[in-house]
C-alpha cells in the first residue's frame, strides 16, 4: 500500500507502460485500447503512441449510463468515441482511479451499446479500494487509501507529463 505523497503519476505510467506489452502478445491478436474520459483516454493516447501501436485507440464516457445521471447532468467530458467494430475484439479499458466502481460498470454499459467484445481486461494507475461494485482491475500500478471524503484524479500537463491531484479534506 502506497500513499499519496509518495505517488508519482509519471512513475505509475513507467509501469504500466512496461507490464502492458507482456499482456498485448498474449492475445492472437493485439488487442485495442479503450480509454475512460478523461485519464484514461490520456493513459491509452499515451500508450499508442510510447508502444508504436498503429490502431486507432477508443474513448468511453460514463455520462448517459451514471445511477448519478439525475443529479449530475450532462458532464463536460468527452464523448463516447469508438472508431471500430468492438464486436469479437479483444480490449483493454484504461483508467486513472478506481474507487467505487460506478464508473466503470457505467463505461461498460456503453461500451456493449456498440456490440459484445470477446474479451475486456481493465488496467488503472491507482486502485483506491472501497469498492460499491464487485468489479476488480487486471493490472493496477498502486493501491492506496483515501478517505472518502478525498477524491484523486490524474492530471496532464501541456508537455504531457502525468501528476495527481487530490481533492478534498
Amino acid at each position: 500500500m502506497k500513499t499519496i505523497e509518495s505517488l508519482s503519476a509519471e512513475a505509475l505510467y513507467l509501469e504500466l507502460l512496461r507490464s502492458l506489452p507482456p499482456l498485448l502478445a498474449s492475445y492472437p491478436k493485439p488487442p485495442r485500447l479503450v480509454g475512460v474520459a478523461s485519464g484514461g483516454a490520456w493513459l491509452a493516447e499515451r500508450l499508442q503512441k510510447d508502444l508504436g501501436l498503429n490502431e486507432p485507440i477508443g474513448v468511453l464516457s460514463s455520462v448517459m449510463h451514471r445511477d448519478d445521471f439525475a443529479s449530475r447532468g450532462l458532464a463536460s467530458s468527452a464523448q463516447t468515441l469508438l472508431p471500430f467494430d468492438v464486436n469479437g475484439e479483444h480490449l483493454i479499458v484504461l483508467d486513472d482511479v478506481l474507487y467505487t466502481g460506478r464508473t466503470i460498470r457505467a463505461v461498460l454499459n456503453e461500451l456493449f451499446d456498440y456490440g459484445r467484445p470477446a474479451s475486456v481486461k481493465l488496467a488503472v494507475l491507482v486502485d483506491r479500494g472501497g469498492r460499491e461494485l464487485p468489479v476488480q482491475p487486471d493490472l493496477a500500478m498502486a493501491r492506496v487509501v483515501l478517505p472518502a471524503t478525498q477524491s484523486l484524479q490524474l492530471a496532464r500537463s501541456d508537455a504531457g507529463q502525468f501528476s495527481f491531484e487530490v481533492q478534498g479534506a
